[in-house]
């Protein structure tokens, strides 16, 4: 067996709406699930005969089976769990706070624990609800397309919380989890996983390959529901990571058009030599504007390698801290074997050390300037600034 028990780093800061799921989780089933679970069904309830028919039973049913196999909860959740064959916006989300058992509760909510109060902290607490929930209701409508006349409830927070793991996987690609292996007698440790390892062996292993084998439905598990909320999550994660980059190219055409404009001259702008004489002459903002007018990556490529991280650290030095940020993360993308891709990572550290919430993503640039470190003072540069994270977390 391999059990998650926690994740490292961890954000500075209480994850208030994290807890706050989980609390209203675990409330929910305690207040209303678990009484019910004890409790008979109201054999007037017209719900009752329509449960009952939707799981194949056909004649006359004697009442001593009816009460010995059926409880009020079951139809609780016939009513508000998520059924493709009779769909409503109510259950799509009434269905994430219901759970089949302790089993199921207790699984969703330590993968919620361990790996939502990162997401909470980069999100921010109403944009954490919005991912939360909007993931909940792509993995339901995900998993009812392969099962679209089935009558089976799907119920709980796994797709919801599947979509929080999508995230994590494109923010916090460094980290590790903490993961207990129990193969008793031979085994029992806990060890430190890169958490794309565990994410990926959930996504694949728990999930694609039962999901492939069972053709979509025919399993207890919702697969699918999993499936589509992890990738969901992969799909917010990385439109929110290029949002700010897009937002900071059209402030800056404008702004180099503006520039344009006072001078008078009407010139088109010239590529890398233009922009290496305007550092050359210190017009920092202009040579900053120009570089990041350019629309294409093979216009922006003509530019030396020593002129963009000139300008990415002039935009960090000026508190610019997302334009600095969409030229380091270019530069990443871009220049993939440039021999100076560790500045461009600690320097996207550096620019998100500033920014709220961004805390556990800029540990994650320092560690890969310190993987790919060509001198000695930046590596060190990028150790001062991973144990100032640490002390921060020691303190937190």
């Amino acid at each position: 067996m391999l059990l998650p028990v926690g994740d490292t780093p961890n954000p500075r800061g209480t994850p208030w709406l994290n807890y706050l799921l989980i609390g209203v989780n675990v409330a929910v089933f305690l207040l209303v699930s678990l009484p019910m679970m004890m409790s008979r069904p109201d054999l007037s309830d017209p719900l009752l005969l329509e449960y009952l028919r939707a799981l194949g039973a056909r004649g006359a049913i004697p009442v001593d089976a009816v009460l010995e196999h059926v409880s009020a909860y079951d139809l609780a959740v016939f009513r508000y769990g998520y059924r493709p064959a009779d769909p409503s916006l109510l259950t799509l989300f009434t269905s994430l706070f219901l759970h089949g058992g302790w089993l199921h509760l207790a699984g969703n909510m330590l993968f919620l624990g361990i790996f939502g109060d990162n997401v909470e902290h980069r999100l921010g607490r109403l944009n954490y609800l919005l991912a939360y929930l909007g993931a909940g209701i792509v993995a339901t409508l995900f998993f009812s397309l392969f099962v679209p006349g089935s009558n089976i409830p799907l119920v709980g927070a796994s797709g919801a919380i599947s979509g929080v793991l999508g995230c994590y996987f494109i923010w916090f690609p460094r980290n590790r989890v903490k993961v207990f292996v129990f193969l008793f007698p031979i085994l029992m440790n806990t060890f430190l996983v890169p958490a794309r390892m565990v994410l990926g062996f959930y996504l694949v292993v728990d999930n694609l390959i039962p999901f492939l084998l069972t053709q979509g439905g025919g399993s207890g598990v919702a697969h699918g529901a999993h499936i589509g909320g992890f990738f969901g999550g992969l799909g917010l994660a990385w439109a929110l990571e290029r949002a700010p980059g897009l937002l900071e190219r059209r402030r800056s055409q404008a702004a180099f058009r503006g520039q344009a404009g006072e001078g008078g001259n009407g010139e088109e702008p010239s590529l890398g030599g233009r922009i290496t004489r305007l550092l050359g002459l210190g017009e920092l903002p202009r040579a900053a504007a120009l570089y990041e007018s350019l629309p294409e990556r093979a216009e922006r490529l003509q530019v030396g390698d020593e002129a963009v991280l000139a300008i990415g650290e002039y935009l960090v030095s000026a508190g610019g801290y997302d334009r600095a940020l969409a030229v380091f993360r270019r530069f990443i993308a871009e220049r993939p074997r440039s021999p100076m891709l560790d500045r461009a990572f600690l320097g996207a550290g550096k620019a998100l050390i500033h920014k709220p919430r961004c805390i556990p993503s800029a540990y994650q640039y320092f560690l890969a300037a310190l993987d790919v470190a060509k001198s000695q003072e930046l590596a060190e540069e990028a150790r001062m600034h991973l144990r100032a994270i640490e002390r921060l977390g020691e303190d937190g």
